[in-house]
């Protein structure tokens, strides 16, 4: 399919025949990282995509068309090539800002949002808050470290990032966190080669670009909306999250024992929740 640009992106649906579910994913991550929903027989139909410039979209021609503004412009795009009129919208980490940009821009489109390890813009000035970063250096420090995604390679980000602080490591909460991710291997295994394959440079540009993208107001989203968070992610701030949830009247926060990788850990929490939202068929 193509986007409003023009972009060539690649899209994908899982064929289910239940209430229509568009997935934000987290960035450069695969549909395998949500196991306990893409399967034909979840009780739902999934939509999804890749992001811009990567496993199998292409890059915009102007490369700077790559602000979070423009991943919601894809979104739609996604609902129209699919023939969806409006659908409840699933986002994880990238994909928070992304669905609630949407949400935001297109009311109509968007039935309700469940929000996955991640906040409503501000993102950079979000993480590292488990290592006792102040939030004044978060940002400037977030940019930083993205220049060693060129050097660490590709598999330490998302193994870094799915572990908890190391005064936690070893606490009975975090290992019920990170161990029960080995419960899907075959999905963690596929979301590590989604990983190895991306050209580090590109991603960095593209992680960039959501660092530009400034907290919004929520406050008019309308329809029921959940906020899921984990307890060791340690690039999203839990308060941050509580924060977000607190500003919009109704909305629903779960607070799990795990980290950024909350999709791996707990499918079958998340599965939960969407249905509290929207029944499966």
């Amino acid at each position: 399919m193509r986007g409003a640009d023009g972009t060539a992106l690649r899209a994908w649906c899982n064929d289910g025949t239940g209430p229509p579910v568009l997935l934000c994913n987290g960035l450069g991550a695969p549909e395998a990282a949500w196991p306990g929903l893409v399967g034909r027989s979840s009780g739902y139909r999934v939509l999804s995509w890749s992001y811009r410039g990567l496993t199998g979209s292409a890059r915009p021609a102007d490369p700077a068309r790559v602000r979070v503004e423009d991943h919601a412009d894809d979104a739609r795009a996604v609902l129209d090539a699919f023939d969806v009129p409006a659908a409840t919208v699933i986002g994880w980490s990238l994909g928070v800002n992304v669905a609630f940009e949407l949400a935001l821009e297109d009311p109509a489109r968007v039935l309700g949002v469940l929000a996955v390890a991640g906040v409503p813009g501000g993102s950079f000035s979000s993480m590292f808050a488990p290592y006792g970063v102040p939030r004044r250096l978060r940002a400037p420090v977030g940019r930083w470290s993205s220049a060693l995604l060129l050097a660490i390679g590709p598999m330490l980000p998302p193994i870094a990032a799915s572990l908890p602080p190391w005064p936690e490591l070893l606490s009975p909460g975090a290992l019920r966190g990170p161990a029960s991710e080995m419960a899907h291997p075959g999905a963690l295994r596929a979301v590590l080669q989604e990983f190895s394959r991306h050209d580090w440079r590109w991603f960095r540009h593209l992680a960039l670009a959501i660092a530009e993208h400034a907290p919004l107001d929520i406050s008019r989203v309308r329809g029921p909306v959940t906020f899921v968070a984990g307890r060791y992610d340690s690039l999203v701030d839990v308060a941050d999250v509580r924060r977000a949830a607190g500003s919009l009247p109704g909305a629903r926060l779960r607070e799990l024992p795990g980290t950024h990788f909350l999709p791996l850990q707990h499918p079958g929490v998340l599965l939960a929740e969407l249905r509290r939202m929207v029944p499966a068929s």
